[in-house]
């Protein structure tokens, strides 16, 4: 992985954990993903590139749009998983892959996590 990618992988993990009751969770080998209620809500790559899985309810539709964005295998994107793997100058800005990862624990969330976040 690239030191962008890498960066950008580790700031999100970062943040991410911040959110009311988010943990790491590690289900198979080379997952390193973020939970709330020990539910998955980014699956943050840690293989050779930049990838990122989130559960978009509201922006789907939207962000599906991008070149480098799919719905996810598994069945998951009938359910609004949204799957990312820019090529590394294409990674979206910070603030724009920390409004998916939000969205993506909010739909996770249990509502009293989601309010003591909306109390900050």
């Amino acid at each position: 992985m690239s030191a962008r990618a890498e960066a950008a992988i580790d700031e999100l993990r970062a943040w991410g954990l911040t959110l009311p009751g988010a943990h790491r969770k590690a289900p198979w080998e080379g997952h390193d993903d973020l939970a709330v209620n020990d539910k998955t809500f980014a699956y943050l790559g840690t293989g050779d590139a930049f990838t990122l899985g989130v559960k978009l309810p509201y922006t789907a539709e939207v962000a599906l749009d991008l070149p480098f964005a799919t719905p996810m295998g598994y069945g998951l994107g009938k359910w609004g998983w949204v799957g990312f793997a820019p090529a590394d100058e294409a990674i979206p800005p910070l603030p724009q892959l920390k409004e998916w990862v939000e969205e993506s624990y909010r739909a996770q969330a249990p509502r009293k996590l989601v309010r003591e976040l909306d109390a900050r």
